[in-house]
């Protein structure tokens, strides 16, 4: 597979796109003054569109070549941002840049992202005999899995095996989706098969393996598979397989022998793996120990910059923890520091302010919220609402609910079942109204249909009674992770 091969075309844009340039390591791209990776990630907030930067970019007289166009698809997926991988790879098709083996699976991928699966199965069926490899037929595998899709996986899986396209990871992915739909007794018969086929097993197959047997209530099964994985290949355990071990004892309660993984994770970590030391953070909360949360929060500070999302993730942990007085500490320290503002920090920061009844306090925080960033931010209004109305106080709770209704288009605000039975126990409990037609009245004024407000009003009746949750999908984030 040649990822250097460009088709020669006229004109000097097209020679200019097609000049060899040394191109730099994923981890160095983002480090380069205005280079094209810069360019492409800032897109979301600088606006315009991948074809646009692209083109100016040769119009300044800079050569693009194709590895540097893959690892910019490559980062970009890495962050999430599928459409605009999506949008380099329609753009390499339009300039004529042939596709390695490889980028047609990738490209089949974002396609299934982007358009859906049909779009997906259709660029399949049209690729041209030697583009339908193993590479495309198990990115159609991933997708179908993905897609909870069953049947179509099993019956792409037989195809694949008929032609021989059969690797490790296929086996992987529908083990996967095994787990996904609830049966995790299917993987073990998934391993046998490969083990009779002598198929070897990745790091993460095993992983997967180890959570199935967790789902099944089944420590001493989890311990086989990780001794098997010791004595078969010592070297494909690295710090997330200790992560996820640790994971399951975490929710196993067995804090002891979690922490014997972290100690081992700990032991092999390196100094700028920021995702593991938020992993440490996660799990010694899961187990109850403050201090050694503290101890990986200064190790972390020390050896790789601390970003939002590792306050976050501090935050986050010392929110499960209960303590108030380390995340308003926390949250200090990061307002101190901080180059970009993030409101789902500062929703972590509000919570631990109304749990102590410091509620000027949390609203001062939030008004700078507002100030500093473009919202939504009915998940931290949402606090608000429950505090106001266990403290009596219909209007500010109301206040807010308005407030979350009107700012978020689209109908895509539903309140979560937590404050609708916040605001019916207020109607119970403090009015002679009927809370269900006062809550219906509100919803219908915002272009509710009776199906949502019924759906709203019944998942109040069933789901746990607990604060809304801190969802990272619902705060708007103004920072490159």
């Amino acid at each position: 597979m040649n990822y250097g091969r460009l088709i020669p075309g006229g004109g000097s844009l097209l020679r200019r796109l097609c000049t060899a340039s040394p191109v730099s390591t994923v981890a160095e791209l983002p480090n380069k003054k205005y280079n094209l990776y810069q360019r492409l990630s800032e897109l979301e907030k600088t606006g315009g569109t991948v074809s646009q930067t692209l083109n100016q970019y040769i119009m300044e007289g800079k050569a693009v070549g194709k590895g540097e166009l893959d690892k910019c698809v490559q980062e970009l997926r890495k962050y999430r941002r599928i459409h605009h991988a999506f949008e380099i790879m329609e753009w390499m098709i339009m300039r004529k840049i042939n596709f390695s083996w490889d980028n047609y699976a990738v490209h089949l991928d974002l396609v299934s992202k982007v358009k859906g699966l049909v779009e997906a199965e259709n660029y399949f069926n049209s690729l041209p005999p030697p583009a339908k490899n193993k590479y495309t037929y198990g990115s159609l595998l991933n997708c179908y899995c993905k897609e909870l899709m069953l049947d179509k996986a099993l019956s792409h899986f037989a195809k694949m095996d008929e032609l021989g396209y059969v690797t490790s990871l296929s086996f992987t992915n529908l083990m996967a989706l095994y787990m996904r739909l609830g049966q995790p007794a299917k993987v073990p018969l998934l391993v046998n098969h490969m083990k009779q086929r002598k198929i070897s097993m990745t790091g993460f197959t095993y992983v997967v393996w180890m959570n199935s047997c967790a789902a099944l209530n089944d420590l001493d099964g989890v311990e086989r598979v990780y001794e098997e994985m010791k004595r078969e290949d010592e070297e494909k355990i690295d710090w997330k397989t200790y992560s996820n071990v640790a994971a399951i004892y975490v929710k196993a309660g067995q804090f002891e022998k979690a922490e014997l993984m972290l100690k081992k994770m700990e032991e092999i970590v390196k100094p700028r793996q920021r995702e593991a030391y938020h992993c440490l953070l996660g799990l010694y909360g899961g187990t109850g120990n403050v201090t050694e949360v503290y101890r990986v929060w200064r190790s972390l500070k020390m050896v790789s910059p601390v970003t939002n999302r590792s306050y976050l993730i501090m935050l986050s942990t010392l929110k499960r923890l209960n303590d108030t007085e380390g995340i308003i500490k926390c949250f200090k320290e990061w307002e101190s520091k901080h180059v970009n503002y993030d409101s789902r920090l500062a929703g972590v920061a509000v919570y631990a302010y109304l749990s102590q009844n410091m509620d000027e306090e949390a609203a001062l925080i939030f008004e700078e919220a507002l100030r500093r960033c473009k919202g939504p931010f009915f998940r931290i209004r949402e606090m608000f609402m429950t505090s106001l109305l266990e403290k009596r106080q219909l209007d500010g709770a109301m206040s807010h609910l308005e407030a979350a209704l009107s700012d978020v288009t689209n109908d895509k605000y539903r309140p979560s079942p937590q404050v609708v039975r916040a605001f019916l126990k207020y109607y119970e409990e403090e009015t002679d109204l009927d809370g269900v037609d006062e809550l219906s009245k509100i919803l219908r004024s915002h272009n509710f249909d009776e199906s949502c407000i019924k759906t709203c009003i019944t998942a109040s009746e069933s789901s746990p009674e607990i604060e809304p949750v801190l969802k990272e999908d619902s705060y708007v984030n103004n920072e490159n992770l």
